[in-house]
């Protein structure tokens, strides 16, 4: 006779990435089909922040049925609301470019020369942001805070201080949401409690230290969007710009792994005290690496906001979480499925860890 299945406990950390925040939809989705996997805490930033949201609001009301309903109901108002907002539309003149190729779209070049010589305090003076009507449809905030099937870490960057914000479960909100995923050209910063906030992407994208003294779980998966390296070097200027865009929204996160492959190299050496190494040793990382599949997609794909796109990118996001669960399945809870000490090897010698 069969043993019972074994379940998993990990934490998931989301990217950003605007519309390709989708397949981390996908992802998600497909993690929470399995029943052999509980979700203990979820840190977001930006789209990640959005998508964490989702799934907490979600698990909190109907456990993992409902947090996947709730997700398809969040993507189908982002692709609603897309039918006003989005820069992206098709182009009454179309010349040489496709689907994977938007940057060339009347609509989103009259985007890129208003949000290029005009401020959002300007051209958006009334400070609308359909994200917030969105969440306001599907997230029920108040209820939120009393969420105890996982906790939910979202980070925000501090305007004036530069320094990265998490907020808790319990402090999450509208605003909260809004600021983590508030690019500084589109919208104004979010006011919360005096301070004002950008982007979470920036300074945590996503955040991972929270995991450490506040989950239970041992296993950290992140689900990347914005690719990690690229083959080909940028030569257009909406290349450079989404080339640096996503070394900028990468760094934060590839700076917390290079900490934890320091902090495992004390360890091997020696150089931990007893007391502290049973905890340190037991982190294990893992990763889902969807910002493969997102290469070929230009910048002006993450505000393309149609139901057919963004379905077709969960579809996508579903696929390699299948892919990644059949292959690292058994490492949960064992070991990390990805080799930091290889992944920063380059640079072991002559970069600080942190």
């Amino acid at each position: 006779m069969a043993g019972a299945a074994v379940t998993k406990h990990i934490n998931l950390a989301l990217q950003g990435g605007g519309s390709h925040g989708a397949v981390t939809w996908g992802v998600a989705d497909r993690f929470l089909e399995d029943p052999r996997i509980e979700i203990d805490a979820i840190s977001g930033s930006s789209a990640g922040a959005v998508n964490a949201v989702a799934v907490a609001y979600g698990l909190h009301k109907n456990g993992c049925e409902g947090a996947r309903e709730t997700l398809d109901n969040l993507w189908r108002e982002v692709s609603n609301a897309g039918e006003y907002y989005s820069p992206v539309r098709a182009n009454p003149f179309p010349l040489n470019f496709g689907a994977n190729d938007l940057v060339n779209a009347f609509s989103y070049q009259m985007f890129e020369t208003v949000t290029r010589a005009l401020s959002p305090y300007q051209f958006n003076p009334f400070d609308i942001n359909p994200l917030r009507e969105i969440l306001a449809a599907c997230i029920d905030f108040d209820s939120l805070k009393d969420c105890k099937h996982t906790k939910l870490f979202i980070a925000a960057t501090n305007v004036r201080t530069g320094k990265v914000k998490v907020f808790d479960t319990d402090e999450v909100t509208s605003d909260v949401i809004c600021a983590s995923a508030c690019l500084p050209f589109l919208f104004k910063a979010v006011e919360i409690d005096g301070d004002y906030f950008w982007d979470g992407g920036y300074m945590g994208n996503p955040v991972l230290y929270p995991f450490f003294y506040e989950a239970e779980a041992s296993d950290i998966v992140i689900v990347h969007v914005n690719p990690i390296e690229r083959d080909d070097v940028p030569k257009t200027s909406a290349e450079i710009m989404n080339r640096v865009n996503e070394i900028s929204f990468n760094s934060s996160l590839l700076r917390e792994m290079r900490a934890i492959n320091f902090v495992h190299k004390l360890l091997d050496d020696g150089w931990i005290k007893d007391e502290y190494r049973d905890r340190l040793r037991n982190i294990r990382i893992h990763s889902v690496r969807s910002d493969k599949a997102l290469a070929d997609f230009d910048v002006a794909s993450k505000y393309r906001t149609d139901w057919t796109f963004l379905t077709e990118l969960k579809e996508q996001g579903r696929n390699i979480a299948d892919a990644w669960l059949h292959e690292n399945f058994d490492k949960l809870g064992e070991c990390s499925s990805v080799d930091l000490r290889e992944m920063f090897a380059d640079n072991e010698k002559v970069d600080s860890p942190v």
